[in-house]
Order: structure tokens, then sequence, then C-alpha cells
């Protein structure tokens, strides 16, 4: 089989513009509700006393299984994972100064993990929330590369079509059914973790923030970080010790998505131009008007 030069250049020219086809920007399906009246935690590392509680109220809720190399005394994991959805770490400064901090899924209010999912199996809902949706994801794992706290797992362990992982606030399991809150937070015997409205949860930490200010670092960590998240935090340590990162006050969509404005012309103008040279090149070179494939 043959093919002319300008056949081939058709197809090539044809493939650049269907690549280039594609929606201007992919962006999370944000509800139109204000944030602060959605549902929301609140954590106080200041309270938290490492029990552990959460990791296992989580684990009986969800039917999850301890990690092989959970600390003997009781189950400790040192990392999310498929079967862990969150867990307490615990900061230990050189000054002899600690802390613990929880890991879960922030659920951001404009998630990355939602704007990069290409097929919409993470949802925001109207409530709050990121769920997943395991029939429609197609295993790309592209939410674990966009997440800006690395909370998405794979489940890599089981003979079946493998799925993403996270913490999903118990939404369809105990807050629709009128049960609870989260399983963590029901659980928390110190109420270092509680739960309620997104606004009513910083109206308090602003208040224990004020009574205590030697207590508490001036900042709620997750009221405007990186866009805002639905898990907030109030620490004695700086929350870079924590693993909580500056990831400045603009969400990850909206940063994608300026980038993307500014990427797009420059592609649309190369693209030509390079297809050009290609021919440019080809005829100076004096190709034969055939090609073997």
């Amino acid at each position: 089989m043959t093919i002319s030069r300008r056949d081939f250049l058709k197809v090539a020219g044809l493939a650049v513009g269907c690549a280039l086809a594609v929606p201007e920007t992919v962006q999370a399906s944000l509800p139109p509700t204000d944030p602060n009246e959605q549902i929301a935690m609140l954590y106080d590392a200041t309270i938290c006393v490492g029990c552990n509680a959460c990791t296992n109220a989580c684990r009986q809720w969800n039917g999850t299984t301890p990690e092989p190399d959970a600390r003997l005394v009781y189950d400790a994991p040192t990392e999310l994972s498929a079967d862990t959805f969150t867990l307490i770490q615990l900061y230990q400064g050189e000054d002899g100064v600690f802390s613990f901090v929880k890991r879960q899924c922030m659920h951001c209010v404009d998630p990355a993990c939602v704007s990069g999912c290409p097929v919409q199996a993470l949802q925001k809902t109207s409530d709050g929330p990121v769920l997943y949706d395991p029939e429609r994801c197609i295993g790309c794992r592209y939410c674990q590369y966009v997440c800006p706290f690395h909370v998405p797992r794979f489940e890599w362990d089981v003979a079946r079509f493998p799925v993403v992982t996270k913490c999903h606030f118990c939404y369809e399991s105990r807050i629709i059914p009128g049960i609870g809150g989260p399983a963590c937070a029901d659980r928390c015997p110190t109420s270092a973790l509680i739960w309620g409205k997104r606004g009513d949860l910083i109206a308090e930490a602003r208040k224990r923030i004020s009574e205590n200010p030697t207590r508490y670092v001036d900042h709620i960590y997750g009221e405007d970080d990186a866009g805002g998240t639905s898990v907030l935090y109030l620490s004695a340590v700086p929350f870079e010790n924590l693993g909580l990162e500056d990831l400045g006050t603009r969400s990850i969509p909206e940063i994608s998505e300026e980038t993307a404005e500014l990427v797009l012309p420059g592609i649309l103008i190369g693209a030509p131009i390079l297809l050009g040279m290609i021919r440019l090149t080809a005829k100076r070179g004096g190709w034969e008007e055939t090609w073997p494939l």
C-alpha cells in the first residue's frame, strides 16, 4: 500500500486539527450554592491527642482493613492508601514542639480532581463533598496527578478493574440518611474534629484564635488556601510543618484555565507554521511522490 505525499500531509493536518478541537478548559462542576452554606469539618490540632479513633471509625464504617505495616499497639497507618481514607500523623520539631495532624480528602471548594477528570467520575455535590463514581472511572489516575494535597489513592491489589479511593465525607451513607456526620468526626473523643456548615466553622475557628491568640497560628488553613477547602485546620505550629503547603489563594482549576488561555493561541498559530515547514522541507528534499507504508 502506498500513499502520496499530498495525502500524507492532508492526514497530518487533519490529525493536528482534531487534536486542537478540544474544549478550551475542563471546569469543575461547581454547585451554585454559597460554599459557606455547605458541609465542612474543622480539625483543631491543639486538641487532638493522636488516638486514631477517627481512623478506626472510618475503617469500621467503610469496612476497610488495617494496613499490614500498622503499629502493633493499635491501628496507626502512616500514609493514606486504597483502604485508609483518613489517619493521624505526628510532627515533632527539633525544639521538642510536636503536633498531630489529620490527613484526608480536603473536599475543595473548586476541586482540581473534578476539573481534571476526563469522564466526570469525580463530582462536587451541591452540599460540598466531592464524590467518586467507579462506574465512570477509566483508571487514568489523572486525579492523583492534579490533586494539590496528594489525596486520591489507586487500588492496586484487587483482582478486578481498579478504582480510585478517598474520603467521601460519609455523605451518602450517613449525612443524607440523617444518621449523623462523618464517622470520624462523630467518634472523636476530644472534639478536635467537628462538622457543620462551613461558615459556622470558620466563625468558630476565628473565635478560638481571638480568645487564645498565643495558642494558635493566626490563620485558618483552608479558608482561602487553594481556593478554599471544606476541611479546615487550626494549629499551634506553622502549617508547612504539618505538610499543609502554602498553595496561595487561587484554586488549581483557575490557574490551569489561565494557563490554557495563554498556551492555546500559541498552538493554534504554531501548528499551521509547523505543517508548512514540513511541506517545504519535503519539497526541497525531493522526496518521492509516494511513500511505502
